[in-house]
């Protein structure tokens, strides 16, 4: 369970406000925490098709159409400089890439908003929620980078 979907929206900057004041008072376990999680949502959403090291290798790869891409070169085919505009857009589905089929409407869209409240779409709580876990599997890829 995510913690924006069990916080009232009127709440949650009193939440976060805290939990970054925790955060500040042992990073390091903040950031462990922070990983753990973008780990657990790549493995869950992503490495079924790039695999558990992000390399484009996951069980499902040989299957498709289109070999999916290896996540650990992103910066390096970026002149060194991590994408993360464009790799945020390609996860919420604003980018086109063929294998990931018709994005008529992104391809995460149900899975990330499966268990939010009965909140209309453009709600604050939905928004945040759906925005948060986009963000824990970028974070993750982009501790996958090739040095």
């Amino acid at each position: 369970m995510y913690l924006v979907s069990l916080v009232a929206p009127r709440q949650l900057g009193s939440v976060l406000v805290g939990l970054t004041l925790a955060g500040l008072a042992s990073p390091a376990a903040a950031q462990d925490a922070i990983l753990e999680a973008a780990q657990q949502e790549f493995t869950v959403s992503c490495a079924v098709c790039h695999g558990v090291s992000g390399k484009g290798d996951g069980v499902l790869a040989p299957s498709l159409n289109v070999k999916p891409a290896d996540l650990t070169v992103l910066s390096k085919n970026n002149g060194g400089e991590f994408p993360l505009f464009r790799v945020v857009q390609t996860i919420d589905g604003r980018a086109e890439i063929a294998a990931h089929g018709d994005r008529a409407m992104p391809v995460w869209g149900d899975r990330y908003t499966k268990g939010v409240s009965d909140a209309p779409v453009g709600s604050f709580r939905h928004e945040a929620l759906v925005r948060s876990r986009i963000l824990e599997v970028v974070y993750y890829i982009q501790t996958l980078q090739q040095k």
